[in-house]
């Protein structure tokens, strides 16, 4: 009977304390890294993205160092990552650690470049400064591989056709 209670009292312990330790959804930043992809509906450069990358991402070292997070550009942005200025241009691709935006990728130029790219930012990790927050609108990506979000009415497509 003593044997029971102590099993009873360890196992509602345990889960006490798991409900103690574990944070709110979305109220705290990540506390590993992720690549944040803002993204749009209609966008080519994500779809083709989403094509050549994004079956494969997730098995990469890179994909299990920083898993993928998907934001639609067009929604509400997420209490977490409220801090993410500038981004004008689908797809932008953000690598935070700990809630700080280690660096960005802007545009989709195909396989080659997105991972030269992401292996210059993952270079950055764990480095003491982080690049400093972006001032107004951010630099243009290369012609033809982002597509240009401008301010519309709730609920309408928000992303051109190049």
């Amino acid at each position: 009977m003593l044997v029971r209670r102590l099993a009873a009292l360890f196992q509602a312990t345990l889960v006490a304390l798991g409900a103690a330790l574990a944070p709110a959804a979305g109220t705290s930043p990540a506390a590993a890294a992720e690549l944040v992809m803002f993204e749009a509906a209609g966008c080519p450069y994500c779809a083709r993205w989403n094509r050549e990358i994004g079956p494969i991402y997730p098995k990469t070292d890179e994909g299990k160092r920083a898993p993928l997070r998907r934001v639609d550009i067009a929604a509400r942005r997420p209490p977490d990552l409220a801090a993410i200025a500038g981004i004008v241009y689908t797809p932008t691709f953000v690598l935070m650690d700990e809630g700080r935006e280690i660096g960005r990728i802007v545009g989709y130029g195909g396989e080659e470049a997105f991972w030269s790219l992401l292996v210059e930012l993952f270079g950055k990790l764990g480095k003491a400064e982080p690049p400093a927050p972006p001032q107004g609108n951010e630099r243009r990506p290369p012609p033809d591989t982002a597509t240009p979000i401008e301010p519309t009415a709730p609920g309408k497509n928000r992303s051109k056709d190049p």
